[in-house]
């Protein structure tokens, strides 16, 4: 056992262009916001990018970093559709692979077990097939006969996720209503990544909250970053609930004039931006 402590900036310098990147979360819950920031101030691109897709992959899309996008969805949760994402899109910048969300969460568990793929139900019936042609079926070898969608594996080079405990050799528990799939995208990536609102000692965790909450294991877990406020500005419960105010401020400004503002310098200078912006509000 080691101590996998490390900075948001030592974790983007483990990653490249051209990788198959997982973002953890769902939506507006719990993003990894403090590691994307990290890593758009990198000239990482190209990148496929996994996720259950939020402002994650809205900043991304909005700079220019994602080749292709894999997901069910992207959504600021209030406000339904993802405005950078949509603009994104909407001009060609990428290509997309929109899934069913359980075709997704079947996706990623074939990836952590390592299969190729997973037969699953979702997905039969719709235009999932007809926009993703290269999704085959298969026929259940047994008396039923039921054919069943072939969700492949989702295997992704390095996963960033988000938690609010974490000790320092990457065991991550989560304190609100929902683990959400972040076990999930720790096991399918061959490397892992996890920042927390605070690093504690490991006897620490389960006086907090019960062992289940324990949901991402050291041994998927390649690097821990102490990062409060690191899902800002998008919930990480109990700790903060979203910042609808802030969520506004980001879905209704020009990518050039908000990235300009709040994401030129470091983690500090975003928190100060933050306070300063929210200081002129009242």
């Amino acid at each position: 056992m080691s101590d996998k402590t490390m900075t948001a900036d030592e974790v983007v310098s483990r990653l490249h262009s051209g990788m198959t990147l997982g973002i953890g979360g769902w939506g507006a819950r719990r993003k990894p916001m403090a590691l994307v920031r990290a890593l758009l101030r990198s000239d990482i691109t190209d990148l496929t990018v996994v996720s259950y897709g939020g402002p994650d992959v809205g900043m991304l899309a909005a700079a220019g970093r994602i080749r292709r996008l894999v997901a069910p969805f992207v959504t600021l949760d209030s406000i339904p559709l993802e405005p950078h994402y949509r603009a994104a899109r909407e001009r060609g910048a990428f290509e997309l692979t929109e899934v069913d969300e359980a075709m997704f969460m079947w996706g990623l568990r074939a990836a952590a077990h390592r299969l190729p793929f997973l037969p699953v139900r979702a997905g039969i019936g719709s235009d999932v097939m007809r926009v993703n042609p290269g999704l085959r079926t298969v026929t259940s070898p047994y008396e039923d006969g039921e054919t069943f969608v072939a969700m492949p594996a989702l295997r992704m080079d390095a996963a960033l996720v988000h938690l609010g405990r974490a000790d320092r050799l990457g065991n991550g528990q989560y304190l609100g209503p929902d683990p959400y799939f972040d076990d999930l995208f720790c096991e399918a990536a061959d490397s892992a990544y996890l920042s927390c609102e605070r690093i504690v000692d490991t006897a620490e965790l389960t006086k907090e909250a019960a062992p289940q909450s324990l949901l991402v294991k050291r041994l998927y877990v390649t690097g821990v970053v102490e990062a409060p406020g690191g899902a800002h500005f998008t919930s990480c419960a109990p700790d903060y609930g979203r910042d609808e105010d802030f969520q506004r401020l980001y879905a209704s400004t020009p990518w050039a004039e908000f990235s300009g503002r709040f994401l030129a310098g470091d983690e500090q200078a975003y928190a100060s931006a933050v306070r300063d912006w929210q200081e002129e509000q009242g």
